[in-house]
């Protein structure tokens, strides 16, 4: 195993390097979740539980619970100002202080602020929008999704891969590996060498393929919550509590039945909600902090081709359709972002992707500062 350099890295065994890389997405909705999760790494419910404590303490999880969806919940978009660097810290300020403005990044390019807006309609995300036309002086470039090919952002975090791609098993679902290990012996039972075999075989299962599809978003929210998934959605959007039985826990918090707050949860899930469930990564702090997004001028008959084989390729993290704006000299109509270790090894898959992928003119916009990073604010968007 290829350890990057790292104080925390010291304390990682193979077990919590499966537990890091095979568990950001697809973790057990059950009442008992890491009963399961234990039996996958072979080790006890408690321990499980105590090595997601331990590892979000010292930062190498962001938080433990539910990636929700705020295009699918809400009104999202992308969108972007040219600042003048005198008043770039000024623009900032007007920006940030939008509780609907959950990401702001400064990128190297013309278009040098880039900021997410997402609210419970359309009307109220471009009310925002205008605002801050209004407020700063200046033109807002607005990017909406239109199609999603891919999008998901999970961490190899303690192989040796250079770049940021999907890590998921290839012999079956959780709930199958789960019913296999339970219909066999135990490595608990065989000892710490079987336990860190299991560690080691589970860190190792991920995929080369990606399946990715055309799927189009709306501007307009098109969930349609239940009361109590809205309850469900306000109490898990900064995440799950660290127990034995953190399903109980919600429901105990939005006064449901434990079956009614896991039946919510996976239907969230089904809807597209909810992205997945899982430890979160914090890719800056394990090493994922060089990124670019790259823009393509595609010629529209050849949009959803190009985008889904993108889009399956193991090094792009997103890969998604947004509109032209000619009358603001915007012409690029697809979106990729490659999140990698070194910036000299983003820069050759983006050379790669043109010269074997994408064939058109393009532009590189490397982030350059974090404004802001926040999660979505939902009691916000779904209480509009």
């Amino acid at each position: 195993m290829t350890l990057q350099s790292g104080d925390w890295r010291e304390d990682i065994d193979d077990v919590d390097a499966a537990l890091i890389d095979g568990f950001q997405s697809d973790f057990p909705v059950q009442e008992r979740p890491f009963e399961a999760v234990g039996d996958q790494l072979g080790i006890t419910p408690e321990e499980a539980l105590e090595r997601v404590e331990r590892l979000r303490d010292a930062g190498v999880f962001r938080r433990f619970g539910a990636v929700l969806n705020p295009p699918v919940i809400g009104s999202s978009t992308l969108a972007a100002v040219s600042a003048p660097e005198e008043r770039f810290d000024e623009v900032a300020e007007v920006v940030n202080g939008y509780r609907q403005v959950n990401h702001n990044y400064a990128r190297d390019h013309e278009w040098n602020m880039w900021f997410v807006v997402t609210a419970g309609s359309r009307e109220k995300r471009d009310e925002i929008l205008a605002d801050i036309e209004a407020r700063t002086g200046l033109s807002v470039l607005v990017l909406p999704m239109l199609t999603d090919y891919y999008i998901d952002l999970e961490f190899p975090v303690v192989n040796g891969d250079r770049f940021a791609r999907e890590s998921r098993p290839t012999d079956g679902s959780p709930d199958e590996r789960v019913a296999r290990d339970r219909n066999g012996p135990s490595d608990r039972a065989n000892g710490p060498e079987a336990r860190e075999q299991t560690a080691k075989s589970r860190a190792r299962e991920s995929t080369e393929h990606t399946d990715a599809s055309a799927t189009r978003i709306s501007e307009d929210a098109t969930s349609d919550l239940t009361d109590l998934d809205r309850r469900v959605l306000l109490e898990i959007q900064e995440g799950f509590p660290l127990s034995a039985t953190p399903y109980r826990d919600i429901a105990a918090a939005v006064d449901a039945d434990v079956t009614e707050v896991i039946d919510a949860i996976e239907g969230l899930l089904a809807d597209g909600c909810i992205k997945r469930i899982g430890c979160v990564v914090n890719h800056i702090v394990t090493g994922f902090d060089s990124n670019c997004m790259v823009v393509w001028d595609v010629p529209d008959d050849e949009l959803d081709e190009r985008g889904e084989a993108v889009g399956e390729l193991p090094y792009v993290t997103l890969c998604y359709h947004r509109p032209r704006r000619p009358d603001q000299d915007w012409s690029y109509n697809l979106f990729t972002m490659i999140h990698g270790r070194e910036a000299d090894a983003v820069d050759a898959k983006i050379d790669e992707l043109a010269a074997d992928h994408l064939p058109f003119a393009h532009d590189r916009l490397y982030s350059t500062a974090t404004l802001k990073q926040t999660g979505a604010r939902y009691d916000d968007i779904v209480g509009e």
